[in-house]
């Protein structure tokens, strides 16, 4: 027993992260907490690698999980015979919560609404097989599947993006920032869906693509291209996301280019990073949101790395007026602060300014300007006066003593850069 606390006692926060990052209940979590380690406790003499205590522990972990999910699915009457296991927990801990929104839709809509969406959606038969199972014309399968479609879009509480086709020419990013100008509208600040990944733009979606630059200010000259592109689906510890490749070019030295490799998973409340992949040399070494410390202060966001929040209104938490800001004292600084009109590159955008203090990055503080499909038109980063002062050798008011600068709760924050996507092109 001496043995098996010991072992339990160095891979309990591994275990704890594993169940919470599945289990939106903080309540449940830990019930299922307490099944995980009795269930260990009981089957430990049947272990005969030590060595493997972590996987075997993660693997009882899982199984756990997949038992409370289940539970939930008889308690929300999903049909269990009839779903697989990705419908019921891929989506890890907001799973559930998606799956118990699209039944209360479903349950909305008339009997052969629910009838054709279940057949084609989690049945997954083609229309042929449909048709032959109704004993109707395939014509006739379009015409109910368009208007179930329809009817389900029009009772889901969540919106989707529409998009209209790919861009018959992408443009390259500009070598220079365009002027910009950003001015409040004095309208009230709009709800948005924000399901971009926290710091790189892209929405984590199977066929995204994006390109965005990196401007120096003041000079305004660009310093990075990122082009990033969603490859294929991808899981991380039996959750399920997507991967996303990111190249980095130097615009200084073309020759300079770095490749990245990331995970990350999408849903209806959040935006989060699941794995990493760093170069060791030869050796590709994938880093999880198991990894603790050599994960969560680069990819790690909210509390147990549940992401950034993708449905955004304003909380009130921060307050801005002009170039003053205050806070309420809270740990997690995100919120809308206002509407803007920014007029960039010959263009106007109606936009919602999202303010990010110090949650992602100590001593930075961002603007982050969406419009109301979610998408950013300009992202801008200030440091706080005394940022990195150890390798900088200066404060960043005597550094770009001609940037803008604002204070938060009466501290100096200096404007260092901006950046662009294509996305506005």
């Amino acid at each position: 027993m001496d043995d098996f606390e010991t072992l339990l006692a160095a891979e309990q926060s591994a275990v704890e992260r594993f169940v919470k990052f599945q289990i939106q209940s903080k309540e449940d979590a830990e019930d299922v907490l307490q099944e995980v380690y009795l269930t260990a406790c009981r089957k430990f003499s049947q272990l005969r690698d030590r060595d493997s205590f972590k996987a075997w522990l993660i693997s009882i972990a899982r199984n756990k999980c997949n038992d409370y999910f289940r539970r939930k699915a008889v308690q929300l009457e999903i049909p269990i015979d009839e779903l697989t296991e990705k419908e019921l927990s891929s989506d890890s801990k907001y799973g559930i919560a998606e799956v118990s929104v699209v039944r209360e839709t479903l349950s909305l809509l008339g009997d052969k609404d629910k009838q054709i969406l279940f057949l084609y959606f989690w049945k997954e038969m083609s229309q042929a097989e449909i048709a032959k199972q109704l004993g109707i014309p395939v014509g006739t399968v379009k015409s109910r599947l368009y208007t179930a479609k329809q009817n389900f879009k029009s009772r889901y509480p969540y919106h989707t993006i529409d998009v209209k086709g790919e861009k018959e020419e992408m443009k390259g990013l500009p070598e220079f920032m365009p002027e910009y100008e950003i001015t409040e509208s004095g309208k009230t600040p709009f709800s948005v869906k924000w399901e971009e990944l926290m710091g790189w733009f892209l929405v984590p979606k199977p066929g995204e693509k994006l390109s965005w630059g990196m401007y120096d200010s003041p000079s305004g000259k660009c310093d990075y291209i990122y082009h990033m592109e969603v490859t294929g689906k991808a899981k991380v510890h039996g959750i399920e996301g997507v991967e996303l490749t990111a190249k980095e070019v130097s615009c200084s030295e073309k020759d300079h280019v770095i490749d990245r490799v990331f995970v990350a998973q999408l849903t209806d409340t959040h935006c989060r990073y699941l794995a990493t992949i760093k170069n060791d040399g030869d050796v590709k070494n994938y880093i999880t949101f198991l990894d603790g410390d050599e994960f969560m202060p680069n990819w790690g966001f909210g509390e147990n790395n549940c992401g950034n929040e993708t449905n955004l209104s304003v909380k009130e938490d921060i307050l801005r007026d002009g170039s003053v800001v205050k806070t309420k004292k809270k740990d997690f600084l995100l919120d809308i602060v206002g509407r803007y009109i920014v007029s960039i590159g010959g263009k106007s955008y109606d936009t919602v300014c999202v303010m990010d203090i110090e949650t992602y990055n100590s001593g930075v503080v961002s603007e982050q300007y969406l419009d109301r499909n979610g998408r950013t038109i300009l992202w801008r980063r200030f440091n706080r006066d005394d940022w990195a002062i150890d390798h900088y050798g200066k404060l960043w008011s005597e550094l770009l003593p001609e940037n803008e600068r604002i204070t938060v709760n009466g501290v100096t924050y200096v404007h260092w850069y901006d950046c662009m996507t294509d996305y506005i092109l």
